[in-house]
């Protein structure tokens, strides 16, 4: 058997045929259901308190924060009202030694201190007039504030649009003093002690925020029904009808939240889905990456869709074919078996023989290599990987199991999408319509719109299009329910759409 034979083997085992996709759909559905009945269960879909979305109308200047990791963004959105915003930001790094600092004021302190200077800096104006005020000793109205949406991305449980406590850091993080703490109480302590005109008014998922995004800055007649990331990670957050929300009814700290549009943006978290792993896919390499990496057993939806997994999943598979004596990728020992008239070296050093070595972008350039004797594919190789003199076999073999595992990431992801959808009727069709009547024009109030951020979907060839060719093969879409889906770049959900959530608070408190 040749080598691309033998990559084609390899790359059946990621094949993810219609009929698997449909069981997927359907277990995902049952999932989101479990998830909104009660707590711990794989899809966490946790109540965000955010029940409304925005429809390009709204205006005001907000702030929002972002600590997402190792940089703390500070930003002021104005938001002019006719879909359109202007932001201006700063970013600072996080002092080492405050992410693993004893108590949790020393970190939320710095984080307060880096608002005050963005104000001094930026709204000094407003800044100032407070501090004047509040020496002449006028009485302070929340008009006064400016209406904060905080994004803090890691894992809360989140009791209220403004209230929730810290599960556990991540990211580098430790301070234990904080898990348990009410995260939005800490840092508004911090702003009170500074005297800043800052009221902390929303915690902020980023996945919700790109819902929010999405939504004023393409609001169409439907609005957007879900906001989803697919990069370094993956997660989706959609508009559930708050009566299938039940577990609200028996969270004992459950907050106040608006119940007169009959909606909640639910956060699904659904890296997690199927972590028993009764329809996901599980090949070799996929049990192998989950046993090494820190995480075992879960996130298991994420570990085979999102780009900070892909390149370790196509690292293995790479891998396991040179260590078997018998196929022959990168094996020309012989010059005159080589059209680069030199013999194929590996070295001893490659990232191939480290744990994460290959990034997802490698995956991209390969993927789209379309150059002759794919030269492009090869020079990455020497360049990324240390193999060189490569064939333009061992590339086009390359590009064979790139293709296949790209192609299911996306296609999982419809899976996803495609669950949302169905779940929450937003594709009912009306009498006389057929699902696959794909030539009739699709009006606006029929657009199903869906916000995407993330470097696969933006940056992934082809990415889109293997989502769409999936959708189409699952049963309640088909062609016609697919060409109903919009989908659209969503940027900055951890910062205009933070600011957009800040604005719903401020509504809800009549402001």
């Amino acid at each position: 058997m040749g080598l691309i034979e033998d990559a084609k083997r390899v790359a059946t085992e990621f094949e993810y045929p219609p009929d698997e996709v449909n069981r997927g759909v359907k277990a995902f559905i049952r999932q989101m259901d479990e998830g909104l009945q009660e707590n711990g269960k794989s899809l966490h879909q946790i109540p965000t308190y955010v029940t409304g979305v925005p429809n390009g109308t709204e205006k005001g200047v907000y702030l929002a924060v972002d600590l997402g990791g190792t940089n703390f963004r500070v930003c002021s959105i104005t938001l002019n009202g006719d879909t359109t915003f202007s932001l201006t930001q700063s970013k600072v790094a996080i002092p080492r030694e405050l992410m693993v600092a004893k108590t949790s004021q020393e970190l939320f302190s710095f984080l307060a201190k880096q608002i005050e200077s963005f104000l001094k800096t930026h709204h000094n104006d407003h800044f100032e007039e407070h501090h004047e005020r509040r020496k002449a000793g006028e009485a302070m109205t929340e008009e006064h504030f400016f209406q904060l949406g905080f994004t803090f991305s890691f894992p809360v449980h989140q009791i209220g649009l403004n209230r929730g406590h810290l599960i556990r850091w991540t990211k580098g993080f430790d301070i234990k003093d904080t898990i348990g703490k009410d995260v939005c109480g800490l840092l508004q302590s911090e702003i009170d002690a500074l005297h800043l005109p800052v009221k902390v008014a929303a915690l902020v998922n980023d996945t919700v925020g790109t819902l929010m995004a999405r939504s004023y800055t393409s609001p169409g007649k439907t609005g957007t029904l879900l906001g989803a990331i697919f990069g370094t990670g993956t997660n989706g957050a959609y508009v559930e009808k708050l009566e299938k929300v039940t577990k609200l009814k028996k969270e004992k700290e459950s907050g106040d939240y608006d119940t007169s549009t009959g909606n909640m943006i639910i956060n699904s978290e659904w890296g997690s889905f199927d972590n028993e792993l009764s329809v996901l896919p599980n090949t070799e390499y996929d049990k192998a990456l989950d046993k090494e990496s820190n995480n075992v057993g879960v996130h298991l939806f994420e570990k085979r869709v999102s780009g900070m997994f892909l390149g370790e999943v196509l690292r293995r598979v790479i891998l396991g074919m040179v260590k078997d004596g018998k196929t022959q990728l990168f094996k020309d020992e012989s010059s005159g078996t080589n059209d680069m008239h030199s013999t194929t070296t590996i070295a001893d050093d490659s990232p191939l023989y480290k744990q994460w070595g290959i990034d997802t972008s490698f995956l991209s350039v390969a993927h789209e290599d379309q150059s002759a004797g794919f030269r492009i594919t090869r020079q990455a190789l020497s360049r990324e990987l240390g193999i060189d003199a490569a064939s333009a076999e061992d590339a086009e073999a390359v590009k064979v199991l790139v293709e296949a595992i790209g192609k299911r990431s996306a296609r999982l992801s419809a899976v996803a999408i495609g669950a949302v959808i169905i779940s929450t009727g937003n594709l009912t069709l009306t009498a006389g319509d057929t699902v696959d009547d794909k030539d009739q024009q699709v009006l606006e109030e029929e657009v199903v719109d869906i916000g995407v951020d993330g470097s696969l979907v933006e940056y992934y060839p082809g990415f889109e299009d293997y989502i769409r060719e999936a959708l189409r093969e699952i049963e309640g879409i088909g062609a016609k329910g697919e060409k109903r889906i919009r989908i659209g770049i969503a940027k900055d959900g951890s910062g205009v759409g933070a600011a957009l959530i800040a604005l719903v608070a401020a509504r809800k408190e009549g402001l």
